[in-house]
């Protein structure tokens, strides 16, 4: 199942954040949107989620437009956002069962599923806890759990590592070859280049809203020879970006 970005420009009010991005994104494989703060890697993913509609072009999950056909397009997607969304009056036990309904899950058959999760990011004894009340990276943990026991077959992730304790950043790489290997679509943001490269098999450099360089990371460094590190580039393009 692919995802399909084609011609993408979209943004806020009148500002076209991102302009003419194209890239596709085949089943079993993972693609990071790596680059400055606002340099529209958070605009794109809230195009392919549905939270901002494009100005032009289209997004498409295998075959299913996001714009036209969204109630499908939508029900193949699960997402891990940078800032936990929280339910204030539910515990965890709640948000799963909440997850289980809106995706119309069988709780018996991924109840082992369910299980594993929690054991991983410690929070199996948490289930009558509300997730309201716990640290930054344990709503984090919470929100990883959520997204990973749907199965959707395209997963979308902000920023996953932010908040994360060494243990955990380690044990959701794991699990996101697991999803690649079983083979999920996957987009994701990242600052973390060196750790991600481990998995990634497509990076996007995002450059004021546009692609500047993608590919294995030695391809980015291909479009940049003077740079010899990641933070290099980055203080090139915002260099380049100061001096217009």
């Amino acid at each position: 199942m692919t995802l399909k970005i084609s011609h993408l420009t979209g943004g806020y009010g009148q500002t076209n954040t991102i302009k003419d991005l194209n890239f596709t994104i085949e089943a079993g494989t993972v693609t990071a949107l790596i680059g400055l703060n606002g340099s529209g890697k958070t605009t794109t993913i809230n195009h392919v989620i549905g939270l901002m509609q494009p100005k032009s072009g289209s997004i498409s999950f295998n075959g299913q437009d996001s714009k036209s056909d969204s109630s499908n397009y939508q029900r193949n997607l699960a997402y891990i956002p940078e800032l936990p969304i929280i339910y204030e009056d539910l515990t965890l036990r709640e948000h799963i069962q909440t997850t289980i309904a809106a995706y119309h899950l069988d709780s018996k058959l991924i109840k082992d599923k369910i299980a594993k999760l929690l054991k991983v990011f410690r929070l199996e004894d948490k289930l009558a806890w509300f997730p309201i009340d716990f640290s930054k990276g344990m709503r984090q943990k919470v929100m990883i759990v959520l997204a990973l026991l749907t199965d959707a077959p395209l997963l979308v992730v902000d920023e996953p590592f932010i908040g994360l304790d060494p243990l955990a950043v380690s044990d959701l790489i794991d699990l996101l070859k697991e999803k690649k290997a079983a083979g999920t679509t996957i987009l994701m943001s990242t600052h973390l280049v060196e750790g991600a490269e481990k998995f990634v098999d497509q990076f996007l450099l995002i450059d004021r809203g546009r692609i500047r360089a993608k590919g294995k990371m030695k391809d980015i460094f291909k479009a940049f020879p003077q740079q010899k590190t990641i933070n290099e580039i980055y203080l090139h393009l915002a260099r380049e970006a100061a001096n217009g």
